[in-house]
């Protein structure tokens, strides 16, 4: 029986084909930031609707963390870094972390 040689040019294409890891955006509570305020950052950065935000925005709260989407290591990191910007701009102490799918 012969032994199996991998394809090296198949196994190099196969990794270039690859789905990007994700990662789960998450926000985080806190005890001074408005509710208001993490509504209009999920709408604005994160594009949710009305519904949507609120739904999160209550997690948040009652939760201690809500769930906001799943994206690819460097929109999380972006998204991550318009809400702390937002936050601060706002003098907001809110945050966020990404955690792997």
């Amino acid at each position: 029986m012969e032994p199996r040689i991998k394809n090296k040019q198949n196994s190099k294409s196969h990794e270039k084909n690859k789905e990007p890891e994700q990662y789960k955006v998450i926000l985080l509570n806190d005890h001074f930031t408005t509710m208001e305020f993490v509504v209009e950052i999920l709408k604005s950065i994160f594009h949710k609707s009305i519904e949507d935000a609120f739904n999160i925005m209550f997690d948040v709260h009652s939760k201690g963390k809500g769930v906001v989407g799943v994206y690819t290591w460097d929109i999380a990191l972006t998204k991550i870094d318009q809400v702390h910007a937002q936050a601060s701009a706002n003098e907001f102490p809110l945050r966020c972390v990404m955690e792997p799918v």
